[in-house]
Protein backbone atom coordinates (compact mmCIF):
# COMPACT_ATOMS: atom_id res chain seq x y z
CA UNK A 1 0.00 0.00 0.00
CA UNK A 2 1.22 2.70 -1.21
CA UNK A 3 1.84 6.27 1.30
CA UNK A 4 -0.04 9.23 0.53
CA UNK A 5 2.54 12.43 -0.09
CA UNK A 6 3.27 14.21 2.55
CA UNK A 7 2.00 17.83 2.85
CA UNK A 8 4.62 20.34 1.39
CA UNK A 9 5.22 23.11 4.91
CA UNK A 10 6.69 26.44 4.54
CA UNK A 11 8.89 27.29 7.03
CA UNK A 12 7.49 30.48 9.57
CA UNK A 13 10.93 32.25 8.76
CA UNK A 14 10.75 31.83 4.67
CA UNK A 15 6.63 32.90 4.85
CA UNK A 16 7.34 36.01 6.93
CA UNK A 17 10.43 37.46 4.60
CA UNK A 18 7.96 35.93 1.53
CA UNK A 19 5.24 38.99 2.79
CA UNK A 20 8.46 41.68 3.77
CA UNK A 21 9.60 41.11 -0.22
CA UNK A 22 6.08 41.45 -1.02
CA UNK A 23 5.30 44.77 0.92
CA UNK A 24 8.02 46.98 -0.15
CA UNK A 25 7.38 45.95 -3.42
CA UNK A 26 4.04 47.14 -3.27
CA UNK A 27 5.14 50.45 -1.41
CA UNK A 28 7.82 50.89 -4.11
CA UNK A 29 4.99 50.50 -6.82
CA UNK A 30 2.90 53.06 -4.94
CA UNK A 31 5.46 55.61 -4.56
CA UNK A 32 6.54 55.19 -8.19
CA UNK A 33 2.85 55.94 -9.36
CA UNK A 34 3.01 59.55 -6.57
CA UNK A 35 5.78 60.21 -8.47
CA UNK A 36 4.47 59.84 -11.88
CA UNK A 37 1.80 61.73 -11.39
CA UNK A 38 3.25 64.72 -9.50
CA UNK A 39 2.39 67.41 -6.66
CA UNK A 40 -1.38 68.65 -6.69
CA UNK A 41 -1.22 71.20 -8.25
CA UNK A 42 -2.89 74.71 -6.28
CA UNK A 43 -6.30 74.49 -6.33
CA UNK A 44 -6.33 70.73 -5.84
CA UNK A 45 -6.76 68.41 -3.34
CA UNK A 46 -4.09 65.98 -1.69
CA UNK A 47 -6.07 63.83 -3.84
CA UNK A 48 -5.53 66.25 -6.67
CA UNK A 49 -9.76 66.64 -6.69
CA UNK A 50 -10.19 69.97 -7.38
CA UNK A 51 -11.47 72.29 -4.59
CA UNK A 52 -14.95 73.52 -5.36
CA UNK A 53 -14.85 76.87 -7.16
CA UNK A 54 -11.44 77.10 -7.39
CA UNK A 55 -9.54 77.64 -10.97
CA UNK A 56 -7.39 75.46 -12.08
CA UNK A 57 -3.68 76.55 -12.01
CA UNK A 58 -1.66 76.71 -14.74
CA UNK A 59 -4.42 77.76 -17.06
CA UNK A 60 -5.85 81.01 -15.47
CA UNK A 61 -6.33 84.07 -17.74
CA UNK A 62 -6.76 87.80 -15.54
CA UNK A 63 -10.03 87.25 -15.78
CA UNK A 64 -9.84 83.89 -14.03
CA UNK A 65 -8.28 85.71 -11.46
CA UNK A 66 -10.58 88.62 -11.27
CA UNK A 67 -13.57 86.00 -10.24
CA UNK A 68 -11.73 84.12 -8.33
CA UNK A 69 -10.61 87.40 -6.03
CA UNK A 70 -14.05 88.41 -6.45
CA UNK A 71 -15.31 84.96 -5.11
CA UNK A 72 -13.16 85.46 -2.16
CA UNK A 73 -14.55 89.13 -1.58
CA UNK A 74 -18.30 88.20 -1.69
CA UNK A 75 -17.69 84.90 0.59
CA UNK A 76 -16.31 87.02 3.06
CA UNK A 77 -12.67 84.73 2.90
CA UNK A 78 -11.15 88.57 2.08
CA UNK A 79 -13.16 91.37 4.40
CA UNK A 80 -13.83 94.65 3.98
CA UNK A 81 -10.96 96.81 4.55
CA UNK A 82 -8.66 93.26 4.89
CA UNK A 83 -5.48 93.29 3.26
CA UNK A 84 -5.32 90.80 0.39
CA UNK A 85 -2.32 88.71 -0.03
CA UNK A 86 -0.22 90.13 -2.53
CA UNK A 87 0.63 89.66 -6.26
CA UNK A 88 3.91 87.29 -5.75
CA UNK A 89 1.74 84.94 -2.99
CA UNK A 90 -1.14 84.95 -5.47
CA UNK A 91 0.77 83.92 -8.38
CA UNK A 92 2.29 81.14 -6.63
CA UNK A 93 -1.16 79.81 -4.95
CA UNK A 94 -2.99 80.30 -8.23
CA UNK A 95 -0.18 79.16 -10.59
CA UNK A 96 -0.09 82.07 -12.61
CA UNK A 97 1.79 84.75 -13.89
CA UNK A 98 2.61 87.40 -11.71
CA UNK A 99 1.81 90.09 -14.33
CA UNK A 100 -1.92 88.42 -14.89
CA UNK A 101 -2.35 88.56 -11.17
CA UNK A 102 -1.23 92.52 -11.67
CA UNK A 103 -3.80 92.72 -14.42
CA UNK A 104 -6.76 91.26 -12.48
CA UNK A 105 -5.99 93.87 -8.81
CA UNK A 106 -5.89 96.61 -11.04
CA UNK A 107 -9.00 96.29 -13.12
CA UNK A 108 -10.51 95.36 -9.33
CA UNK A 109 -9.30 98.52 -8.46
CA UNK A 110 -10.25 100.74 -11.29
CA UNK A 111 -13.66 99.44 -10.32
CA UNK A 112 -13.79 100.75 -6.89
CA UNK A 113 -13.59 97.32 -5.55
CA UNK A 114 -10.05 96.99 -4.10
CA UNK A 115 -8.04 99.83 -2.97
CA UNK A 116 -4.59 99.59 -3.90
CA UNK A 117 -1.77 101.99 -2.31
CA UNK A 118 1.99 102.04 -3.01
CA UNK A 119 4.05 100.41 -0.74
CA UNK A 120 0.94 99.96 1.67
CA UNK A 121 -0.31 96.54 -0.28
CA UNK A 122 -4.23 96.17 -1.94
CA UNK A 123 -6.65 95.97 0.73
CA UNK A 124 -10.53 94.91 0.15
CA UNK A 125 -12.16 98.79 -0.29
CA UNK A 126 -14.34 99.35 3.05
CA UNK A 127 -16.78 100.96 0.50
CA UNK A 128 -17.07 99.81 -3.12
CA UNK A 129 -17.81 102.22 -5.29
CA UNK A 130 -20.46 101.69 -7.90
CA UNK A 131 -19.57 102.60 -11.26
CA UNK A 132 -21.41 102.92 -14.38
CA UNK A 133 -19.86 101.73 -17.90
CA UNK A 134 -20.01 103.63 -20.78
CA UNK A 135 -20.13 103.01 -24.18
CA UNK A 136 -19.61 104.93 -26.86
CA UNK A 137 -22.17 103.99 -29.10
CA UNK A 138 -22.91 103.50 -33.18
CA UNK A 139 -25.50 106.51 -33.41
CA UNK A 140 -27.11 104.72 -36.14
CA UNK A 141 -27.14 101.05 -33.94
CA UNK A 142 -29.07 103.49 -31.23
CA UNK A 143 -31.48 104.63 -33.08
CA UNK A 144 -31.93 101.26 -34.98
CA UNK A 145 -32.18 99.69 -31.77
CA UNK A 146 -35.32 101.59 -31.00
CA UNK A 147 -37.00 100.49 -33.52
CA UNK A 148 -36.73 103.70 -35.85
CA UNK A 149 -35.64 103.92 -39.40
CA UNK A 150 -31.95 106.23 -39.59
CA UNK A 151 -30.74 108.51 -41.90
CA UNK A 152 -28.09 110.74 -41.48
CA UNK A 153 -27.14 114.41 -43.69
CA UNK A 154 -23.63 115.57 -43.43
CA UNK A 155 -23.52 119.23 -43.20
CA UNK A 156 -20.33 120.37 -42.78
CA UNK A 157 -16.41 118.72 -43.76
CA UNK A 158 -13.25 121.20 -43.91
CA UNK A 159 -9.78 121.54 -42.20
CA UNK A 160 -9.82 124.31 -40.04
CA UNK A 161 -7.59 125.90 -37.08
CA UNK A 162 -9.71 125.27 -33.58
CA UNK A 163 -11.15 127.20 -31.46
CA UNK A 164 -8.40 128.31 -28.45
CA UNK A 165 -10.53 126.38 -26.09
CA UNK A 166 -10.95 123.49 -28.23
CA UNK A 167 -6.56 123.25 -29.12
CA UNK A 168 -6.22 123.13 -25.37
CA UNK A 169 -8.08 119.66 -25.19
CA UNK A 170 -7.13 118.65 -28.71
CA UNK A 171 -3.19 119.00 -27.56
CA UNK A 172 -3.33 121.25 -30.67
CA UNK A 173 -0.55 123.79 -31.54
CA UNK A 174 -1.73 126.85 -32.55
CA UNK A 175 -1.81 127.35 -36.46
CA UNK A 176 -2.39 123.85 -37.03
CA UNK A 177 -5.34 122.56 -38.71
CA UNK A 178 -7.76 119.73 -37.73
CA UNK A 179 -10.70 118.01 -39.89
CA UNK A 180 -14.02 119.63 -38.93
CA UNK A 181 -17.04 117.86 -39.16
CA UNK A 182 -20.69 118.30 -38.56
CA UNK A 183 -23.75 116.32 -39.20
CA UNK A 184 -27.16 115.99 -38.15
CA UNK A 185 -28.76 112.14 -37.67
CA UNK A 186 -32.70 111.44 -37.85
CA UNK A 187 -34.64 108.91 -36.25
CA UNK A 188 -37.99 108.12 -38.33
CA UNK A 189 -36.70 111.72 -40.77
CA UNK A 190 -37.03 113.47 -37.13
CA UNK A 191 -33.95 115.50 -36.24
CA UNK A 192 -32.55 112.79 -32.98
CA UNK A 193 -29.06 114.61 -32.52
CA UNK A 194 -26.58 117.40 -33.69
CA UNK A 195 -22.77 115.58 -34.32
CA UNK A 196 -20.37 118.62 -33.87
CA UNK A 197 -16.87 117.21 -33.91
CA UNK A 198 -13.08 117.63 -34.59
CA UNK A 199 -10.77 114.87 -35.41
CA UNK A 200 -6.95 115.41 -35.13
CA UNK A 201 -5.22 114.37 -38.84
CA UNK A 202 -2.06 113.88 -37.23
CA UNK A 203 -3.22 110.94 -34.96
CA UNK A 204 -5.96 109.81 -37.71
CA UNK A 205 -4.48 110.62 -40.87
CA UNK A 206 -6.51 108.42 -42.43
CA UNK A 207 -9.74 110.36 -41.87
CA UNK A 208 -8.50 112.97 -44.35
CA UNK A 209 -9.72 110.30 -47.20
CA UNK A 210 -12.69 108.81 -45.48
CA UNK A 211 -16.14 109.51 -47.10
CA UNK A 212 -18.35 111.21 -44.32
CA UNK A 213 -21.08 111.87 -46.72
CA UNK A 214 -22.23 108.21 -47.14
CA UNK A 215 -20.65 106.68 -43.41
CA UNK A 216 -20.48 108.89 -40.39
CA UNK A 217 -17.35 109.56 -38.58
CA UNK A 218 -19.26 108.61 -35.21
CA UNK A 219 -19.40 104.94 -36.98
CA UNK A 220 -16.03 105.12 -38.86
CA UNK A 221 -14.16 106.28 -36.08
CA UNK A 222 -15.74 103.50 -33.96
CA UNK A 223 -15.03 100.79 -36.52
CA UNK A 224 -11.46 102.12 -37.73
CA UNK A 225 -9.73 103.26 -34.56
CA UNK A 226 -9.02 101.60 -31.23
CA UNK A 227 -9.76 103.38 -28.08
CA UNK A 228 -7.89 103.60 -25.27
CA UNK A 229 -9.34 106.09 -22.62
CA UNK A 230 -11.47 109.08 -22.88
CA UNK A 231 -13.09 111.88 -20.84
CA UNK A 232 -16.99 112.47 -20.80
CA UNK A 233 -19.27 115.07 -19.65
CA UNK A 234 -22.54 115.75 -19.38
CA UNK A 235 -24.52 119.21 -19.30
CA UNK A 236 -28.23 120.89 -20.69
CA UNK A 237 -28.42 124.32 -22.31
CA UNK A 238 -30.94 125.66 -23.78
CA UNK A 239 -31.46 125.73 -27.48
CA UNK A 240 -30.23 128.68 -29.31
CA UNK A 241 -32.04 130.06 -32.48
CA UNK A 242 -28.94 127.55 -34.66
CA UNK A 243 -30.24 124.54 -31.94
CA UNK A 244 -33.58 125.18 -33.15
CA UNK A 245 -33.12 125.34 -36.35
CA UNK A 246 -31.13 122.41 -36.66
CA UNK A 247 -33.17 119.82 -34.47
CA UNK A 248 -36.66 121.30 -35.39
CA UNK A 249 -37.66 122.40 -32.06
CA UNK A 250 -38.36 125.64 -30.22
CA UNK A 251 -35.94 128.57 -29.23
CA UNK A 252 -35.23 127.75 -25.71
CA UNK A 253 -36.45 124.40 -25.04
CA UNK A 254 -34.01 122.01 -22.74
CA UNK A 255 -30.89 119.80 -24.86
CA UNK A 256 -28.89 117.34 -23.47
CA UNK A 257 -25.78 117.64 -24.77
CA UNK A 258 -22.90 115.16 -24.37
CA UNK A 259 -19.22 116.25 -25.11
CA UNK A 260 -15.89 113.62 -25.25
CA UNK A 261 -12.36 113.46 -25.74
CA UNK A 262 -10.87 110.08 -26.88
CA UNK A 263 -7.20 109.41 -27.13
CA UNK A 264 -5.15 106.62 -28.08
CA UNK A 265 -0.98 105.97 -28.40
CA UNK A 266 -0.91 109.14 -26.49
CA UNK A 267 -2.71 111.22 -28.94
CA UNK A 268 -6.04 112.47 -29.12
CA UNK A 269 -8.01 111.11 -31.83
CA UNK A 270 -11.27 113.62 -32.12
CA UNK A 271 -13.34 115.59 -29.48
CA UNK A 272 -16.81 115.83 -30.23
CA UNK A 273 -20.06 117.60 -29.29
CA UNK A 274 -23.25 115.76 -29.39
CA UNK A 275 -26.42 117.91 -28.62
CA UNK A 276 -29.70 115.58 -28.51
CA UNK A 277 -33.30 116.32 -29.43
CA UNK A 278 -35.68 117.89 -26.75
CA UNK A 279 -36.37 114.94 -24.32
CA UNK A 280 -33.86 112.54 -25.22
CA UNK A 281 -33.09 109.96 -22.18
CA UNK A 282 -30.06 108.41 -22.27
CA UNK A 283 -29.30 104.79 -20.12
CA UNK A 284 -26.41 102.49 -18.80
CA UNK A 285 -25.70 99.66 -16.53
CA UNK A 286 -24.32 99.86 -12.99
Amino acid sequence: MSQSPKPSVIEPDKAQADRAQADRAQADGAQADRAQAGTPQAGTSQAGTPQAGTPQAGTMSWQAVQEEALRRIRSRQWLPGEQIPNEAELSRELGCARATVNRALRNLAEAGILDRRRKAGTRVALHPVRKATLDIPVIRQEIEGKAMGYSYTLLSRHLGVPPMDLRARLQSPAGQAQLHVSALHLADGRPYVFEDRWINPQAVPAALDADFALRSANEWLIEQVPVEGGQISFSAKTASDQDAEILACQAGEGLFVIDRTTWSGGQVITLVRLVFHPGYHMHTRL
